[in-house]
């Protein structure tokens, strides 16, 4: 692996490879692996692409041996660059809304809209809400994230005031309870009013760049915050998304995003990041994104995945609609978990659950 470039080159480090428990553990220690997210996982080869004056180059694969044997060969602002990023997937992330371990939390989806693209109209009213929500709990959620606009694409926009009608009275009810709670909403007022009211989390597609007001409100709020990436906007960003190369990409919106975030007041321990699934891409683009997902433990930040039901998983397979996308769901959940990613955002709490329980107990066989 060999460049030079009389810029300042940018590096992404894809971890590949990975081992979990004592095994990582051992290789670390052996020198055949680099620690991931604190030691509780390890990878012991990476995949490596560059961006040079703004086209994105992919460099290959290396084992640790061999970089270690061969890293005098490369450019050193490059390698500079790649040891930068190494380091920044070492450490274990902080607690995230009082989230803490190692084990995925789930975070169960309910939507209080009449046009959601999977659940529309299911759960609008507050009874029925809290009915739902004390399904997802019991099932295994940790947090009930409340939605009252839709952004599935081709989604026209909602009102703010008709957003915080369908969404508040959800949340009063929830918060009476001591339901822990997110707001996925995009719009300052709205943040405002559920954060009022207890909110724990803001979950934003738009990564609080869609309303002039929201990162005062977040920071205000010392509330944590779910950076989500979108190209474009609901209702167009279906339509032809171009990328340079879409991980990379996405990687350093979220980057200038988290720095935004820091410069306003809400420190990185607070900020989790989505790279976006079906927000602004292709299925190629998504199947790139799940490809180099743990690149983005790159950003300092917990990661989450927000796959469920999401149409790239029917048009992957047999063309189901969204009600029938469950065993996509749970292999995009297996990957993501597999991949270090820290929250799940899941319409079956229940069965991802039971996946993810009997895939932690069979990766721990001796």
């Amino acid at each position: 692996m060999t460049a030079n470039s009389a810029s300042q080159p940018r590096a992404y480090v894809t971890p590949r490879a990975l081992l979990t428990g004592a095994g990582a553990a051992e290789a670390v220690a052996a020198g055949w692996a680099w620690p991931l997210l604190g030691g509780r996982l390890a990878f012991g080869a990476m995949d490596v692409s560059m961006r040079k004056d703004g086209a994105v180059v992919r460099l290959g694969a290396i084992v640790r041996a061999d970089y270690e044997k061969d890293a005098s060969a490369i450019a050193p602002a490059l390698r500079a660059a790649i040891e930068s990023q190494v380091a920044a997937l070492a450490p274990s992330r902080p607690a995230f809304a009082g989230f803490d371990g190692e084990e995925p939390v789930l975070m169960g989806v309910l939507n209080v809209t009449p046009d959601s693209f999977s659940d529309g109209g299911s759960h609008a009213g507050p009874d029925a809400a809290l009915a739902h929500a004390v399904v997802l709990l019991e099932a295994g959620a940790a947090i009930i994230d409340v939605g009252g606009e839709s952004t599935r694409p081709g989604a026209t926009p909602v009102a703010e005031a008709e957003e915080i009608k369908r969404v508040m009275p959800v949340i009063r009810t929830l918060a009476a309870r001591r339901i822990p709670f997110s707001i996925d909403t995009r719009h300052a007022t709205v943040m405002a009013e559920a954060l009022a009211a207890g909110a724990v989390v803001v979950n934003d597609i738009s990564a609080l760049a869609g309303d002039s007001k929201s990162l005062e409100t977040v920071a205000r709020s010392k509330a944590s915050v779910v950076l989500v990436h979108m190209l474009g906007e609901p209702g167009t960003m279906q339509r032809n998304p171009v990328y340079n190369w879409a991980p990379g990409d996405i990687f350093d919106f979220l980057g200038l995003r988290i720095a935004a975030c820091i410069a306003a007041g809400i420190p990185r321990a607070r900020i989790a990041v989505d790279p976006g699934l079906g927000f602004g891409k292709t299925d190629l683009h998504n199947a790139q994104i799940m490809n180099h997902l743990a690149l983005y433990h790159g950003l300092g930040c917990r990661l989450v995945l927000g796959a469920s039901r999401k149409g790239f998983i029917g048009r992957m397979s047999r063309g189901e609609a969204a009600l029938n996308r469950l065993p996509g769901s749970l292999a995009a959940a297996l990957h993501a978990v597999g991949q270090g990613a820290q929250i799940l955002r899941v319409h079956d709490v229940a069965e991802t659950r039971q996946a993810l329980a009997v895939a932690a107990r069979l990766a721990g066989g001796q």
